[in-house]
């Protein structure tokens, strides 16, 4: 079987498409829109205007689907979160956030939650093991390590406006 291909075309004004078409004849595609939100499709070849599914994404949502689909299990070294009932998950602190311009230590996540905040990416540079006095912003996405009860009050402290 070939190596399956991927067929870009540019949309002007809209961003590009990115389509696969599987062994199956189903076509998928991504279009990559200029504000960074991606729309998924899924398609049969036989009729590429008729579309089965169709999702849209934001860019941390598609991200997410992306790191699913290419999971780094080959590295023996790499912890794996779930064996030990832990979770890691990935935060966004808007721009509209009560915790924009606020130290990490304000939010008492650790004490209130049992979660730890183990990163902060800010305009896709990683700050490891952030301090209590770190100033959040908005645009930082948190990355939180913890239970799922845990990490759900850590959503939802980090969520708050």
């Amino acid at each position: 079987m070939p190596a399956p291909r991927l067929r870009t075309t540019p949309l002007p004004g809209i961003g590009v498409q990115y389509e696969l078409t599987t062994r199956r004849h189903d076509t998928l595609s991504v279009v990559a829109h200029r504000d960074g939100t991606r729309t998924l499709n899924v398609h049969h070849d036989d009729d590429p205007d008729s579309c089965g599914l169709s999702v849209r994404l934001t860019g941390a949502e598609a991200l997410t689907l992306t790191e699913s689909l290419l999971p780094s299990h080959n590295n023996p070294n790499l912890l794996h979160t779930s064996d030990f009932g832990l979770l890691a998950e990935r935060v966004t602190v808007t721009g509209d956030s009560y915790w924009n311009g606020r130290q990490l230590g304000e939010t008492k996540m650790r004490t209130a939650t049992g979660a730890s905040v183990v990163a902060v990416m800010r305009r896709a540079h990683p700050v490891p093991s952030p301090g209590p006095e770190f100033r959040l912003r908005g645009g930082d996405t948190v990355i939180v390590i913890g239970t799922r009860e845990g990490v759900d009050a850590a959503h939802a402290i980090l969520e708050r406006k």
